[in-house]
């Protein structure tokens, strides 16, 4: 009796054990087959899950009849027989939750609403309102995405991630900007992450502007299948995105890519050039329509187009100005290269998208002090280079996201 006493005591600890190694078991399997399926740009069936995650077909049964209830992933049906059982197949839903992107701009601020995998389904351009405090502004600007995400007939409570871009140093840790926003007054400091998400109501990441359109670039743009590559844009101010390894980087406080501050001679080592740097006071679109009398009054596409035209046309005080820039944006590049040695430099920025042939003579700079460049490229993408990075950072946050609530949920199911 002692015997059969001990062994059922024994078989009560098994089973115990076994199911605790199961609930310990299944929020990772289902995990496994969750991002399998947010990987596959096609429909698939359970053969192709079993066979890419080795999970026994019980298993992959269970857990693809666990996401079909709950909508994160679809139930296409079965395909025409060949002769046996006629397969299923099934989709990740990409529509099951949503994005946003926001770029706050120094006059335009950008929108955009997307899916799971960071596909546009409605943008807007909507004016920065620089005339009041930050916190003033955000709430305008969460408004208008409120607005856009009516117009787009998402719901609110589907939003599932919020990915801000802002001009100057951000703490992505914090989700604030500390400093040096262009032409955005009193930013220092500001909580942009807390501030939106009272507003949403929803998880918001902030980040620099410029890293965000390198990671577009790399998305969609110019540096497709390049893992060490920078962008730089020249515009309103001054600025570089670092990828390396595949991965952005962001420095011990965030400065990574501050080209604006760097200096450019020693002439200029005891100048204080304020919050833009020296780079940017010498190169810079203020700078460069300082220099240009007839800048006066006339918008950015305007003026430097007439510059630039001017320029070739055999003006000299357009050349020597053209002449300059060229050479400072060069030097910034070609700093950047030998640093960091990409295998490509994107330039952007409103500067180079009215004057495109500008990049032509950057790299005639660069390839006069680098002994082997990599290329140098003019953005594809253009002013919606960060926009398009907010949507890819923001669809893998939500993807993130969605996969620890499912994870949870499971368990305690």
């Amino acid at each position: 009796m002692a015997r059969d006493a001990s062994g059922v005591a024994k078989r009560q600890v098994d089973v115990d054990v076994g199911a605790r190694h199961a609930r310990h078991l299944r929020p990772l399997n289902l995990d496994r087959v969750l991002a399998f399926a947010i990987a596959q740009s096609a429909p698939f069936t359970r053969t192709e899950v079993i066979a890419a995650t080795g999970l026994s077909a019980p298993t992959v049964g269970t857990l693809c009849a666990y996401l079909i209830r709950c909508g994160v992933v679809k139930d296409l049906g079965a395909a025409p027989s060949r002769g046996g059982r006629r397969p299923t197949f099934m989709e990740f839903n990409a529509r099951h939750r949503f994005v946003a992107g926001i770029d706050i701009g120094p006059t335009k601020t950008r929108l955009a609403v997307a899916d799971l995998r960071g596909e546009p389904i409605r943008q807007r351009v909507v004016a920065t309102p620089t005339d009041c405090a930050p916190a003033d502004l955000l709430s305008q600007i969460a408004a208008d995405l409120r607005k856009l995400l009516s117009d787009s007939r998402v719901p609110a409570n589907r939003l599932l991630a919020v990915v801000a871009g802002a001009p100057g140093v951000v703490d992505r840790v914090r989700g604030v900007v500390v400093a040096f926003a262009p032409n955005l007054e009193g930013w220092s400091q500001v909580p942009i992450a807390k501030i939106l998400r009272r507003s949403l109501g929803v998880p918001v990441v902030v980040e620099n502007d410029v890293n965000l359109a390198v990671v577009g670039e790399r998305w969609r743009g110019a540096a497709r299948g390049h893992d060490t590559c920078a962008f730089i844009t020249v515009g309103t101010g001054i600025g570089a995105g670092v990828v390396v390894n595949g991965e952005l980087y962001h420095g011990r406080r965030f400065m990574a890519g501050e080209i604006a501050l760097m200096c450019m001679g020693p002439q200029f080592v005891d100048t204080d050039f304020g919050a833009r740097g020296c780079l940017e006071t010498l190169a810079g679109l203020k700078a460069i329509a300082a220099r240009w009398s007839q800048s006066d009054h006339a918008p950015v596409d305007g003026w430097v187009r007439d510059l630039f035209d001017a320029a070739r046309a055999g003006d000299q005080a357009a050349r020597a100005i053209v002449d300059d820039t060229a050479t400072l944006i060069g030097i910034a590049a070609a700093n950047v290269s030998i640093v960091l040695d990409p295998s490509l430099i994107v330039l952007g920025g409103a500067l180079f998208a009215q004057a495109p042939e500008l990049v032509d003579a950057v790299r005639r700079v660069v390839s006069r002090i680098v002994p082997t460049p990599g290329a140098i490229v003019p953005s594809e993408l253009d002013k919606e280079a960060p926009l398009w990075g907010s949507l890819l950072v923001a669809a893998m946050e939500a993807r993130k996201r969605l996969r620890q609530q499912l994870r949870e949920d499971v368990v305690a199911d």
